[in-house]
C-alpha cells in the first residue's frame, strides 16, 4: 500500500513543478516549496504530518557549479543537513518508544566522497576511507559525517547511501547524458572534458529508487550502503552510445538538423563531439562495490546500461516540450555556458 509523501523542495534552478504533474490530484502527495535549512518550516511540517521516515535527497549536486561557487554547496549540503538533523532529532525525541524504533532517517549521498580510483584499483566499498576532491564531494562528505555523528551521539536511527552517477527521464540537462541528448537535437557541440577517458558507474534512476525503498524497509540502522549500477563506462563511451542511439531513433538528416560547428546538414551526431580543456581536479574513476546491499537485501539493478539508456533517450525524444521549458531563462544561460564546458 502506498503511503502519503510530503515533498519539500526549494525549487532552485533545476527544480521543475512540471515533473509533479502526475501527482497533482493525488491525496497521497503534498508539495511544499521550501528549504531543509529553514528549521521552523521543517519542524512545523514534521509536527503536522508526523512522518515515519525522512529521506534527505536535498543537495547542490553539480561538480562544475561547486568549482565556480562553493558557498551554495556549503550552505545546502552542510548547514542544511545540520538544520534538518536538528529538526528531526527534536521530532524523534517527542515520539513514543515504539514510534522511535520504527522511524528512519535515510541520507542519500554520493560515491564521490571516496575520491578518485586508478583504472585497475578495487571498487570503493562502504569501508573505503573518504578522500573528496571537489567542493561538492567535500560538502557531501561533511554531511555524511554529521549523519553518522547524530546516530552515534544521539541514537537517531539513520541509514546512509552512496550512489553512483544517476541517469534517466526528467534529469535536468546540465548532467552528461541529458546534455548530450539536448545538444544533439539542437545540432550543438557535444563538449567532452580532456580526452573523455574518465570512468563512472551508471545507475538508472528507477533502480536507485527501488534500492532506497528496500533500504527504508529493511536496511540496518547506523549502516552505510553503496548503490551502484554495475555499469562502468568511460565518458566518451557514454557520449558515443547516446549518439548511436539517436542515429537509430531520430536520424539527423531526417530531422533536418544543422551542424552548428560547420553550418552544413548534420549526418551523424558523433560529428558534434568536441574535446575541451579538462576541469580542475577531475577525478579519473569512480567505481562502486555494491555487494553489501545485494547480499543483505537482495537488491541489484534491473536495468543494464544499454536498456536504461535506450529508455532515457526515448523519453527525451518524446518530451521536447519539457526540454524547452527547463532550458529557458536562468536554465538557458547555464546550458549556453555548458557549450564550452563538459558536464557529468
Amino acid at each position: 500500500m502506498r503511503e502519503p509523501v510530503v515533498n519539500l523542495d526549494a525549487l532552485t534552478y533545476a527544480g521543475n513543478l512540471q515533473n509533479l504533474k502526475p501527482l497533482k490530484d493525488s491525496p497521497q502527495h503534498v508539495f511544499v516549496c521550501g528549504s531543509i535549512a529553514d528549521a521552523p518550516l521543517v519542524s512545523g511540517l514534521l509536527s503536522l504530518h508526523r512522518p515515519r521516515a525522512v529521506i534527505n535527497f536535498a543537495a547542490e549536486s553539480h561538480v562544475d557549479r561547486s568549482i565556480d561557487g562553493p558557498e551554495a554547496f556549503v550552505q545546502t549540503n552542510v548547514v542544511g543537513t545540520y538544520r534538518l538533523l536538528e529538526a528531526v532529532r527534536a521530532y524523534w525525541a517527542s515520539m513514543s518508544s515504539r514510534e522511535q524504533s520504527l522511524f528512519r532517517f535515510l541520507h542519500v549521498s554520493t560515491d564521490e566522497v571516496y575520491g578518485s580510483l586508478a583504472v585497475d584499483e578495487a571498487a570503493s566499498s562502504e569501508t573505503t576511507p573518504y578522500a573528496p576532491n571537489s567542493p561538492y564531494a567535500a560538502t557531501k562528505a561533511a554531511s555524511d559525517h554529521l549523519v553518522r555523528a547524530y546516530h552515534q551521539t544521539y541514537g537517531l536511527p539513520t541509514i546512509t547511501t552512496h550512489c553512483s552517477n544517476n541517469y534517466g527521464p526528467l534529469q535536468f540537462p546540465e548532467k552528461l547524458i541529458p546534455l548530450m541528448i539536448v545538444n544533439c537535437l539542437a545540432g550543438k557541440s557535444l563538449p567532452v572534458y580532456g580526452n573523455g577517458r574518465q570512468i563512472r558507474d551508471w545507475l538508472f534512476v528507477e533502480d536507485h529508487c527501488a534500492a532506497l525503498c528496500s533500504l527504508l524497509e529493511s536496511g540496518l540502522v547506523g549502516e552505510t550502503y553503496n548503490v551502484g549500477g554495475q555499469s562502468e563506462k568511460e565518458n566518451i563511451e557514454v557520449v558515443n552510445a547516446v549518439c548511436a542511439l539517436l542515429d537509430q531513433m531520430a536520424p539527423a538528416i531526417e530531422r533536418d538538423i544543422q551542424n552548428a560547428k560547420t553550418g552544413y546538414p548534420l549526418e551523424r551526431y558523433a560529428d558534434l563531439i568536441t574535446f575541451v580543456k579538462d576541469r580542475p581536479g577531475h577525478d579519473r574513476r569512480y567505481a562502486i562495490d555494491a555487494r553489501k546491499i545485494e547480499r543483505d537485501l537482495g537488491w541489484k539493478p534491473a536495468e543494464t546500461f544499454e536498456t536504461g539508456l535506450r529508455k532515457t533517450v526515448r523519453w527525451y525524444l518524446h518530451n521536447q516540450d519539457w526540454i524547452a521549458s527547463v532550458t529557458s531563462g536562468q536554465s538557458r544561460q547555464w546550458i549556453d555556458h555548458q557549450r564550452c564546458h563538459a558536464s557529468e
